[in-house]
Protein backbone atom coordinates (compact mmCIF):
# COMPACT_ATOMS: atom_id res chain seq x y z
CA UNK A 1 0.00 0.00 0.00
CA UNK A 2 1.41 3.38 -1.01
CA UNK A 3 0.44 6.72 0.49
CA UNK A 4 -0.74 9.18 -2.14
CA UNK A 5 1.52 12.22 -2.08
CA UNK A 6 4.66 10.23 -1.21
CA UNK A 7 7.77 9.53 -3.25
CA UNK A 8 7.07 5.79 -2.85
CA UNK A 9 3.68 6.24 -4.56
CA UNK A 10 5.31 8.24 -7.35
CA UNK A 11 7.97 5.55 -7.82
CA UNK A 12 5.22 2.92 -8.13
CA UNK A 13 3.45 5.15 -10.67
CA UNK A 14 6.63 5.47 -12.74
CA UNK A 15 7.07 1.68 -12.71
CA UNK A 16 3.47 1.26 -13.88
CA UNK A 17 3.91 3.84 -16.66
CA UNK A 18 7.17 2.38 -17.92
CA UNK A 19 5.70 -1.12 -17.84
CA UNK A 20 2.55 -0.23 -19.77
CA UNK A 21 2.52 -1.08 -23.48
CA UNK A 22 -0.86 0.66 -23.83
CA UNK A 23 0.52 3.92 -22.44
CA UNK A 24 3.68 3.60 -24.54
CA UNK A 25 1.60 3.26 -27.72
CA UNK A 26 -0.92 6.00 -26.82
CA UNK A 27 1.82 8.48 -25.86
CA UNK A 28 4.38 7.63 -28.53
CA UNK A 29 4.26 11.22 -29.86
CA UNK A 30 3.99 12.96 -26.47
CA UNK A 31 6.72 15.38 -25.43
CA UNK A 32 6.22 17.39 -22.28
CA UNK A 33 6.83 17.50 -18.58
CA UNK A 34 4.36 18.18 -15.77
CA UNK A 35 3.87 19.39 -12.29
CA UNK A 36 0.97 17.52 -10.73
CA UNK A 37 -0.01 19.70 -7.78
CA UNK A 38 -2.09 18.34 -4.91
CA UNK A 39 -3.65 21.07 -2.79
CA UNK A 40 -4.19 20.12 0.85
CA UNK A 41 -7.44 19.04 2.43
CA UNK A 42 -8.29 17.30 5.69
CA UNK A 43 -5.21 16.02 7.52
CA UNK A 44 -2.95 16.96 4.60
CA UNK A 45 -1.14 20.06 5.86
CA UNK A 46 0.92 21.12 2.85
CA UNK A 47 0.55 20.93 -0.88
CA UNK A 48 2.49 18.29 -2.76
CA UNK A 49 4.18 18.75 -6.12
CA UNK A 50 5.04 15.80 -8.30
CA UNK A 51 7.38 16.52 -11.21
CA UNK A 52 7.16 14.08 -14.12
CA UNK A 53 9.11 14.11 -17.38
CA UNK A 54 6.98 12.21 -19.87
CA UNK A 55 8.58 11.54 -23.25
CA UNK A 56 7.38 9.30 -26.09
CA UNK A 57 5.49 6.84 -23.92
CA UNK A 58 7.95 6.63 -21.04
CA UNK A 59 8.59 8.52 -17.82
CA UNK A 60 12.21 9.65 -17.90
CA UNK A 61 12.23 11.24 -14.44
CA UNK A 62 9.85 11.82 -11.53
CA UNK A 63 10.25 13.17 -8.02
CA UNK A 64 8.71 15.32 -5.31
CA UNK A 65 9.50 19.00 -5.66
CA UNK A 66 9.95 21.27 -2.65
CA UNK A 67 10.14 24.59 -4.54
CA UNK A 68 7.74 25.18 -7.43
CA UNK A 69 10.35 27.42 -9.07
CA UNK A 70 12.78 24.49 -9.35
CA UNK A 71 11.50 23.54 -12.83
CA UNK A 72 9.53 25.20 -15.60
CA UNK A 73 7.39 22.31 -16.86
CA UNK A 74 5.25 22.65 -19.96
CA UNK A 75 2.14 21.72 -17.97
CA UNK A 76 0.84 22.24 -14.43
CA UNK A 77 -2.24 20.34 -13.30
CA UNK A 78 -3.66 21.38 -9.95
CA UNK A 79 -6.50 19.91 -7.92
CA UNK A 80 -7.44 19.35 -4.29
CA UNK A 81 -6.64 15.99 -2.74
CA UNK A 82 -10.30 14.87 -2.96
CA UNK A 83 -10.37 15.45 -6.73
CA UNK A 84 -7.10 13.58 -7.29
CA UNK A 85 -8.58 10.73 -5.25
CA UNK A 86 -11.56 10.62 -7.62
CA UNK A 87 -9.21 10.55 -10.62
CA UNK A 88 -6.99 7.79 -9.20
CA UNK A 89 -9.99 5.65 -8.22
CA UNK A 90 -11.65 6.13 -11.64
CA UNK A 91 -14.61 8.07 -10.25
CA UNK A 92 -13.64 11.08 -12.38
CA UNK A 93 -12.15 11.03 -15.87
CA UNK A 94 -9.23 13.45 -15.89
CA UNK A 95 -10.40 15.08 -19.15
CA UNK A 96 -13.86 15.60 -17.66
CA UNK A 97 -12.12 17.05 -14.60
CA UNK A 98 -10.28 19.52 -16.83
CA UNK A 99 -13.39 20.49 -18.78
CA UNK A 100 -15.40 21.05 -15.58
CA UNK A 101 -12.47 22.91 -13.97
CA UNK A 102 -12.21 20.48 -11.07
CA UNK A 103 -8.64 20.02 -12.30
CA UNK A 104 -6.95 23.24 -13.34
CA UNK A 105 -4.47 23.23 -16.20
CA UNK A 106 -1.74 25.68 -16.98
CA UNK A 107 -0.39 24.81 -20.40
CA UNK A 108 -1.63 23.99 -23.89
CA UNK A 109 -5.12 22.48 -23.50
CA UNK A 110 -5.27 21.78 -27.26
CA UNK A 111 -2.23 19.52 -26.94
CA UNK A 112 -3.93 17.62 -24.12
CA UNK A 113 -7.10 17.26 -26.20
CA UNK A 114 -5.10 15.89 -29.14
CA UNK A 115 -3.70 13.26 -26.75
CA UNK A 116 -6.78 12.20 -24.79
CA UNK A 117 -5.94 8.48 -25.09
CA UNK A 118 -2.46 9.11 -23.66
CA UNK A 119 -3.97 11.01 -20.72
CA UNK A 120 -6.47 8.22 -20.10
CA UNK A 121 -3.78 5.52 -20.25
CA UNK A 122 -1.60 7.56 -17.88
CA UNK A 123 -4.44 7.64 -15.36
CA UNK A 124 -5.08 3.93 -15.98
CA UNK A 125 -1.50 3.26 -14.86
CA UNK A 126 -2.07 4.92 -11.49
CA UNK A 127 -5.32 3.04 -10.89
CA UNK A 128 -3.31 -0.19 -10.52
CA UNK A 129 -1.34 1.13 -7.54
CA UNK A 130 -2.63 0.10 -4.11
CA UNK A 131 -3.17 3.60 -2.79
CA UNK A 132 -3.95 4.95 0.64
CA UNK A 133 -5.23 8.53 0.76
CA UNK A 134 -4.73 10.91 3.69
CA UNK A 135 -7.91 11.46 5.70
Amino acid sequence: MYEFGSQAWLDAFVAAINGSKKYEEAARDWEGDFYFIITPEGSMAERVLYYMDLWHGKCRDAYLVADEGEKEPVFRMTAPLSVWEKVVTKKLDVIQGLLTRQVKLKGNMAMIMRNVKAAQELVECCTHIETEFPE
